[in-house]
Formats: C-alpha cells, structure tokens, sequence
C-alpha cells in the first residue's frame, strides 16, 4: 500500500485529493496530511486520514511531520497563500521545504499543484489578471523550478480558474502552455488521482481546463494518461 504525503488539504484542491483517495472502502492508500491550523483534522480523521501537524514555513515541524509517518511513496502539494498574504508565501517556500526534504526523505513521486500563468504559460492569462496575481505567479514559478531541479521524479499541474461545483468529466490536461480556461476543483483532483500512477505523466509540466470551458476556441493537443 502506497504512502501518499498530502500538504493543502484543509480546503479546495486538496480537499477534493483526499477524498478521491480515501474513497474506496478499505482505502487502497495510506494517506498522511499536514495540516497547520488543527481545525480541519476532525474532518480528514473521518475520511480515513491520518493527520500530522506541521507549518511548511517552519521547517522543523514540518520535518517532525514527515519524519514520523514512515516511508513516503509519494507527494502532493497545493500549498498556496492569498494575494493579500504578506512575508513568506506556502506558494513558494513552503512547496521549497517540502521539495528538499521529499529529496532528503527519497520520495518516489512529487506532484505539485501550480497554476496557469506561472512560468511559461503566463502567455495565457489576461493582462488584467497577471497584474492581479503576478506576484503570487512568480512565487509558484520558483517552486515549480525548484522542483524540477531537485532531481526527484515530478508533475507539475497547472489549474486553469478554479469552480467549487461537482466534476463535470470534461477536464484534460495538456502541454500546450498557451491554454487557458475553467476547471472545477473536484476535475483538479481527478486529474492528479490518475498522474498519480501514471508514468507518462513523470517529468511533465502539464495546464488542466475543462475542455468545454476554453476562455478562447481554440485546437489543441490533449495530453494522454
């Protein structure tokens, strides 16, 4: 049974991992998650999580954490701050510290949950938006090259603007980084649930949009799990 290390799981994208993941009764994975504010644990204890407490900017916690669950097969992050954050953001030292002990630790897998805008797909995004979040674009872009010069076997996922409303079936990934478009937060999390154990998705920066929900109509080439 693999051991998946979840970190973003209070809420949104993360949220929405941790039940796909813990869906199937007994579950077919060990899911550990970090969690910073204690709140939420009640509520992954009952999915079937197990929950370890642990600030991915406080680099000592976050060690404890990771150190006491055993053996990690895979990562998941969707870590990430709100533009009015201030100081250092999870987007980009957090997802930083647990890139380098997922290294340390000789995780097997690191999927990290990024955005459309960030690094060569910022030709996507209007320019009213990149004024918006420029700022937090560029942070996840150092995360996303830190991840992909640490050396582990990675995914990049970059969502398209996120929905809170059920999956439509319709999202797909794709390495055409001029994409852009809508995604529901629940296709998100399929979408990583099948990288997970797909080895075509090792060492690819993918964008996910609903494929009904393109900003523009445009052709493009869907990437095949």
């Amino acid at each position: 049974m693999q051991t998946i290390f979840l970190a973003g799981s209070s809420r949104g994208v993360g949220r929405e991992i941790a039940k796909l993941l813990l869906e199937n009764e007994p579950p077919l994975v060990r899911l550990v998650t970090l969690l910073r504010n204690p709140t939420y644990a009640v509520e992954l204890e009952a999915l079937g999580a197990k929950v370890m407490l642990g600030d991915a900017l406080d680099n000592p916690t976050l060690e404890a954490a990771m150190s006491n669950c055993g053996a990690i097969d895979a990562v998941i992050t969707t870590m990430g701050g709100l533009p009015s954050d201030r100081g250092e953001r999870a987007d980009c030292e957090g997802n930083k510290n647990l890139i380098d002990l997922a290294v340390k630790r000789g995780v097997k897998k690191f999927i990290l949950v990024s955005s459309i805008g960030s690094g060569n797909s910022v030709v996507a995004i209007a320019p009213q938006v990149l004024q918006a979040l420029g700022a937090i674009l560029k942070e996840k872009e150092k995360a996303e090259q830190h991840l992909v010069n640490s050396g582990l076997t990675y995914t990049i996922i970059r969502p398209g603007g996120l929905k809170s409303e059920a999956a439509t079936g319709n999202a797909v990934l794709t390495e055409d980084p001029t994409i852009s478009g809508i995604i529901h937060r629940t296709d998100v999390a399929r979408l990583v649930c099948d990288c997970l154990n797909s080895d075509r998705a090792n060492n690819k920066v993918l964008s996910a949009i609903d494929r009904h929900m393109l900003f523009k109509p445009v052709q493009f080439e869907i990437f095949d799990l």
